[in-house]
């Protein structure tokens, strides 16, 4: 991968909310600063304060600082003060800069919660992702409202990503009519899980795979994949049952371009003893086993390598930041510098830890990955 663009001109597009009578830090640099500070491993503002006051004559050579380095108390303040809505534009600008071209891609929508970032009275910050499987990077992310669900902030996520081609992927409480049809909207195919939130469809797909069972299978046409997974003492083995009998379905015609349905088997076995586990999902996709089952396992990305990672490298949910919209853009600044990481124009082995102490250590390795020049 060729040098990334610089994260410096695309903060130049994020409006500074500071009277810019009483600006002391520029708000490119100060930017620039926060992600260099959460890149190397601080994830609070006034951790990023002091590691960059030991870094000054560095960050001097990229960032204009007037008047040396801000304190953490400006960090939280001018946080706070920012827009979200134009930071994570800024965010998304930069991420089709350089991943311009998805398709074909799955995109997995999941929601996560900071869970310390509630203020008294108030729900803690839930921030629903569009995770692009296969480039493992984060396309954009977007806030529950106050008093609001995912289902509220999934449509307007919709809305500023380029899916054509695509395949989306939501869990339960995203499976509504009005986003299967905002993904169709976009050009992009769907693959919604369908649990108890949509009892009648639910008890449907499970009362038809019941009688699929106990029947003859030659006289109800489907496909299967199967795929086992051995390790550590535990087996799993995975099967994946397509249909494209929807007149079986309540009202089908509901789910717009709705083609199939499938039914995952899950059966792990882990010291002699066995679960088994049984989900059900609706799909724009023709009846394909091998391509659902991939899709369906591929959703699961953004729970290990964004949800997981953000919580036990970033510690997310250890964040504290409840001033106006800190918390907000500290969460979205985290997101950029997981895929910073994950976009490593110098490829290096290990984990994201390891990453971000390499980063901390190697003034070269620090400035290519941020595109400083």
């Amino acid at each position: 991968m060729s040098q990334l663009p610089s994260l410096f001109d695309i903060f130049t597009c994020v409006t500074d909310p500071r009277d810019p009578r009483r600006v002391e830090h520029p708000l490119p640099g100060v930017l620039t600063i926060a992600v260099c500070g959460v890149l190397v491993g601080a994830d609070t503002f006034e951790e990023i304060a002091l590691w960059a006051q030991e870094k000054e004559a560095w960050l001097r050579q990229y960032v204009n600082l007037p008047n040396g380095i801000p304190s953490h108390d400006t960090f939280a303040r001018l946080f706070g003060l920012i827009d979200p809505k134009q930071f994570e534009a800024a965010f998304r600008r930069w991420v089709a800069e350089v991943l311009p071209g998805l398709s074909p891609q799955v995109v997995a929508l999941d929601g996560k919660t900071s869970r310390r970032s509630a203020k008294t009275g108030e729900a803690p910050l839930h921030l629903v992702s569009a995770f692009a499987a296969d480039a493992g990077v984060i396309l954009g992310q977007h806030a529950t409202a106050t008093k609001s669900n995912e289902k509220t902030a999934i449509p307007d996520l919709l809305a500023t990503l380029a899916l054509e081609g695509c395949i989306v992927t939501i869990d339960a409480m995203g499976t509504q009519p009005s986003i299967a049809q905002a993904i169709r909207d976009q050009q992009a195919d769907y693959v919604l899980a369908v649990k108890r939130n949509q009892p009648q469809l639910w008890e449907a797909m499970e009362d038809f795979f019941a009688l699929f069972q106990s029947a003859p299978t030659d006289k109800t046409p489907h496909q299967v994949s199967e795929d086992i997974d051995k390790g550590h003492g535990r087996q799993e083995t995975r099967r994946c049952y397509v249909f494209d009998a929807l007149a079986c379905l309540p009202n089908p015609e509901r789910w717009p371009d709705l083609k199939s349905f499938a039914v995952i088997e899950t059966s792990r076995e882990v010291n002699g003893k066995v679960t088994e586990e049984r989900r059900c999902y609706i799909s724009s996709l023709p009846p394909d086993a091998p391509v659902l089952a991939r899709t369906i396992r591929q959703h699961w990305c953004v729970e290990n390598q964004v949800h997981w990672c953000l919580d036990v490298t970033f510690a997310d949910d250890q964040m504290r930041a409840r001033t106006a919209h800190a918390g907000h853009n500290l969460a979205i600044l985290k997101r950029l510098t997981l895929n910073l990481i994950r976009l490593d124009p110098l490829p290096r082995k290990g984990s994201l830890k390891t990453k971000r102490i390499i980063a901390a250590t190697s003034d070269e390795y620090r400035a290519h990955l941020l595109g400083l020049k």
